[in-house]
């Protein structure tokens, strides 16, 4: 590759990379909007977690419509447009959702929310979709894996900064604002609305800079599509069943008794945690029923007849699931007064830093395509993690916010750097002890109160920060000719992001935000499970040699 095409592929990969920084930013955002909203129109904690039904659920149904209608043509569409076009069209449906967002805000609806952010998450869909092949083709295969770390770093330093921004947009920069009487002002919304006038500009400006990058390649693949129509069967038999629980769940609270028995009055709804739970086993039972059938006979079901893939879809779930739930469901945590009452813009640098764990993992995880000596590398590893620190702590202070309560945590980032080295850049074997430390994390923040929890909880997202990559190039393992199809499975599963919140949001009105933290519990043990599990199965399928890690989500 000549210096000049590899300066035109640099700069089409910085263009590129603006769209992970979006993904980020609005994501890690919603943890700072559910408390709002919550306060803002009397919602429980599970209807407040339909901010994340909403936004990850859309990344399901934008893959899953891709698959069904490339199925139904017999071609790949997406690369028929080009992952250029597939991107332009992404970030026109977000500036789309962006407008929506704005109406929404302004007749004050919860409902006409969900709808808009739906639609800001459906452009997201197909923006990942083509963003990550995309970067993989700006260059050689084998420096890949470092041009999708760059994104994934810079999608973190998303959701780094979603939380703080979203923060100052709400309440200012002032502290001690009590969220619950803030969110009553007529005008407390006013400041979403300016935001996302910026926010869909910022859509629409990136578009056009795709649009009219002339050097900037349509980026298409030249892999073949393969079909799967029993799979595609079952993935629509299990959003139709998805779609009449949820819906059933809506219908209820349109019910003036139920929310008077259920909301006003505090009683617990376990009819509701049951269709809840029932969301979850039909995700789980239908993807094993698939994998099940599809090893008696694998005519019609493609990908799904590899267990290293099926798994990795559920641990992909899983990972999904509880990297939001932690998250969203902090900020309810931490108004209780076993937390410390922390309320307001004064929620924002513990966002922050929860996210901000996960640029401090991946930074960390990029080290390896650089390639360094082995004495740099065990170095750097030490090193990278606290210059990441550093940027989080630094990004608050900036923001005028208190960062005092987060130098101890400083301390709790040498269990990350010790699961680096214990991990001996072995994806399977990372991942099962990142996921057995992320387990222990959430079991030491359930049984304590405090500081201790908090960080113990926010902790989380330093386990998770490898978990994307691993888990992918895993799944994807010796898939061959379906290993396109295998990785469109894989972005469905950020569906994991729109059940387990909710689930963990009824649980929470009925157990307690505190004790509902199991949940996590059980996502890294399923996570740290297929870490172990798989690399079995890939050498029965005479796959010896470990697998190399990519790109971050």
């Amino acid at each position: 590759m000549n210096s000049e095409q590899t300066k035109s592929n640099n700069s089409a990969l910085y263009t590129l990379i603006t769209v992970f920084f979006f993904w980020g930013f609005i994501g890690a955002s919603n943890g700072i909007f559910i408390p709002f909203c919550k306060a803002k129109f009397g919602l429980d904690q599970f209807q407040s977690q339909l901010i994340d039904f909403a936004f990850y659920g859309a990344y399901y149904i934008g893959a899953l419509l891709l698959f069904i209608f490339s199925s139904i043509a017999k071609k790949d569409i997406l690369n028929g447009w080009g992952f250029k076009k597939g991107i332009i069209y992404g970030l026109l449906i977000s500036t789309f959702g962006a407008v929506l967002m704005i109406l929404a805000v302004t007749q004050g609806s919860y409902l006409f929310i969900l709808g808009a952010l739906f639609i800001v998450a459906l452009g997201f869909s197909l923006q990942q979709t083509s963003a990550q092949p995309f970067a993989a083709s700006l260059g050689e295969p084998h420096s890949a894996s470092s041009r999708l770390n760059l994104a994934g770093g810079i999608n973190s330093l998303g959701t780094t900064i979603g939380p703080i921004v979203v923060s100052i947009a709400l309440f200012g920069v002032i502290a001690g604002v009590n969220i619950e009487e803030f969110a009553q002002k007529p005008d407390s919304l006013d400041s979403m609305r300016i935001l996302y006038v910026f926010v869909g500009g910022l859509f629409l400006l990136a578009a056009a800079l795709f649009h009219f990058s002339k050097k900037l390649p349509a980026g298409k693949s030249d892999s073949t599509f393969e079909t799967a129509n029993k799979a595609m069967q079952t993935l629509i038999a299990i959003t139709v069943i998805l779609v009449a629980i949820f819906a059933y769940i809506f219908s209820r609270y349109e019910d003036a008794e139920f929310i008077t028995r259920f909301i006003e009055n505090k009683e617990k709804d376990y009819l509701g945690l049951a269709l809840t739970v029932s969301t979850l086993l039909v995700v789980v039972i239908g993807l094993l029923f698939a994998n099940t059938t599809a090893q008696k006979n694998p005519e019609g079901w493609g990908a799904m007849k590899y267990p290293q893939l099926v798994l990795g879809m559920l641990a992909l779930f899983a990972y999904v699931g509880v990297e939001v739930t932690i998250g969203s469901n902090l900020g309810e945590l931490l108004v209780t007064a076993d937390f410390g009452s922390i309320s307001g813009p004064a929620l924002a640098p513990y966002m922050s830093m929860y996210w901000g764990s996960l640029m401090i993992g991946r930074w960390a995880g990029a080290i390896t395509v650089f390639n360094p000596s082995s004495q740099l590398k065990k170095i750097l590893l030490i090193v990278v993690p606290y210059v990441a620190f550093g940027v989080v702590l630094t990004a608050n202070a900036i923001s005028g916010q208190d960062v005092t309560p987060l130098y101890a945590y400083a301390f709790v980032i040498l269990f990350q750097i010790a699961g680096f080295f214990l991990g001996k850049d072995q994806p399977s074997r990372t991942l099962m002890i990142f996921g057995i430390m992320g387990m222990t994390a959430m079991l030491i923040g359930l049984f304590t109160t405090g500081t201790i929890a908090i960080f113990a909880f926010m902790s989380g997202g330093l386990f998770l920060s490898i978990m994307w990559p691993s888990i992918f190039s895993l799944a994807i393992a010796g898939l061959g000719k379906y290993t396109s199809q295998g990785s469109a499975f894989l972005v469905m599963m950020i569906l994991g992001g729109g059940i387990i919140p909710p689930l963990q949001g009824k649980l929470a009105d009925i157990i307690g935000i505190h004790t509902s933290y199991f949940i996590p519990v059980l996502c890294f043990a399923f996570i740290a499970f297929y870490g172990w599990k798989v690399i079995r199965i890939l050498e029965k399928q005479g796959i010896g040699k470990e697998i190399e890690v990519g790109g971050g989500h």
